[in-house]
């Protein structure tokens, strides 16, 4: 089992910037794919970004390239999303979660953590 809690959420104006992080725990996060996820009020789930197990390969949903970076540290069991030029409709709660499988479907997953808000205000 692995225990994800994220951290890092909170109001940013647009334009704005904040680091979210996930801190693994139970197991070694190195030996899972990891990814972010995000709820908005009223609307579905959906895939935000993904790195692979070593951090060498990431890969964006659409709506966010060029604007949130996911990066991971083996060394201290954690994952990051440097989320830069933020945007109203990035408002939502913010997953962490880790699986064996590198993809974009929240099936892909295994592990999840209980969310962070982020709120942009316009």
């Amino acid at each position: 089992q692995v225990q994800l809690v994220e951290s890092g959420g909170g109001l940013v104006q647009a334009g704005g910037s904040l680091r979210l992080s996930c801190a693994a725990s139970g197991r070694s996060i190195k030996n899972y794919a990891s990814a972010w996820f995000r709820q908005a009020p009223g609307k579905e789930r959906e895939f935000v970004a993904t790195v692979s197990w070593t951090g060498s390969r990431t890969y964006y949903a659409d709506s966010v390239q060029g604007r949130l970076t996911i990066s991971r540290d083996n060394n201290k069991n954690a994952v990051y999303l440097q989320m830069n030029n933020l945007k109203p409709e990035d408002t939502a709660v913010y997953y962490c979660a880790a699986g064996g499988i590198w993809g974009t479907q929240g099936s892909d997953y295994d592990f999840w953590g209980q969310g962070t808000q982020v709120t942009v205000s316009s």
